[in-house]
């Protein structure tokens, strides 16, 4: 089992990248979301001039705002600066296009974006459907200095459902996704990969397909309560975030969340029906993964947090990640809030890498 870090990108702040690669982070998964975070490839392309050993990626690029030759030749360019380092998270983009009052990319478009985006990012030439009209596509100066093609950038594609996770199988080297850090979700998720793979006719093996899912990790002192007030500090903005999800896919399905959810929901869909409908989306998704917005913190429950991230001891959170990575995950990366982020990768540099 290795950790990683996903990183609300912001643009001053290379050096938490630095401290995640001298703790021993395996890989820092820069996330793109265009109206609230800086610009994804321009911190990667600092944090790969600013890093020798940490893997660099994005986590994840969103396919629905960036062409499949845009994505192409933007990670070649970080894969550049480091080469065998260099890796592209893909997805449809829910935060990212719900922000701007717009559903994620559809399932029929996101697999014939990743049809596209696999022959560009071998550096070869793919059909390329645009504005009404398929065209081929390459990269006319690839051996120029420009780009890197020459080493491959492994294509990790992100998937929440069935069917998305079935385009992992069908067209990714890996599959990065996030569901509860228990270990009976992942052998569910590896059946909707796998029959990805099956309807494409692509041989399939466990052990050679990469498999990452985002949380977040509080080492607790002993006796210190689950849901204390410094965990709620440092897990409870990923623990709202599955908050604003729920939310989002209610709005749009008519999903109504059971589980640790349910108990709160009324009074959470009441507090946002206060807000205009043609501006909701700018609201839904205040502080992402970054802090919990004051209204919302009446919503943290123990059950939530505990639902979504990784609390407990040392010995416990060793025993979590170790039974998940039995399990097949091979990396957790965690995706602590802004103010207190460097304070938790020295805890879990600390207590808990060294034992994985």
């Amino acid at each position: 089992m290795e950790l990683g870090v996903c990183i609300a990108s912001k643009i001053d702040d290379i050096d938490h990248v630095l401290l995640a690669e001298s703790l021993g982070f395996s890989a820092a998964w820069f996330a793109d979301s265009q109206m609230i975070w800086s610009d994804p490839y321009a911190c990667l392309a600092l944090a790969a001039d600013r890093t020798t050993s940490i893997r660099l990626g994005t986590g994840v690029s969103v396919a629905a705002t960036r062409p499949a030759p845009v994505t192409a030749s933007s990670i070649a360019s970080i894969n550049r600066i480091a080469p065998d380092r260099t890796f592209l998270g893909i997805g449809t983009g829910n935060t990212a296009m719900r922000m701007m009052g717009h559903k994620p990319m559809r399932i029929a478009e996101y697999e014939a974006y990743l049809n596209e985006l696999g022959p560009l990012l071998r550096g070869e030439e793919a059909e390329v459907a645009w504005r009404g009209q398929t065209s081929p596509v390459r990269h006319l100066m690839p051996d120029a200095g420009f780009v890197d093609f020459d080493h491959p950038i492994p294509l990790y594609v992100s998937g929440f459902g069935p069917r998305s996770l079935g385009l992992a199988g069908a067209f990714g080297d890996g599959a990065v996704f996030s569901i509860p850090p228990d270990p009976s979700f992942m052998e569910r998720t590896w059946r909707h990969i796998e029959a990805g793979a099956q309807a494409v006719g692509r041989p399939f093996d466990r052990s050679q397909f990469f498999t990452c899912s985002l949380s977040t990790i509080v080492v607790t002192n002993e006796g210190e309560a689950r849901d204390s007030a410094r965990v709620k500090e440092q897990a409870g903005a990923f623990a709202i975030a599955s908050l604003h999800y729920s939310y989002d896919q209610w709005r749009q399905f008519g999903r109504r969340p059971s589980g640790p959810v349910a108990g709160v929901w009324d009074d959470y869909v009441a507090l946002l029906d206060e807000v205009p409908e043609d501006v909701r989306h700018q609201r839904i998704h205040a502080g992402h993964n970054c802090w919990v917005i004051p209204e919302e913190e009446q919503f943290l429950t123990s059950e939530l947090l505990d639902a979504t991230c990784v609390i407990g001891t040392a010995d416990e959170v060793v025993a979590r990640l170790r039974a998940l990575g039995e399990a097949g995950l091979d990396q957790l990366m965690i995706l602590p809030p802004l103010a207190p982020r460097d304070d938790v990768l020295r805890a879990v540099g600390r207590d808990v890498l060294p034992r994985l």
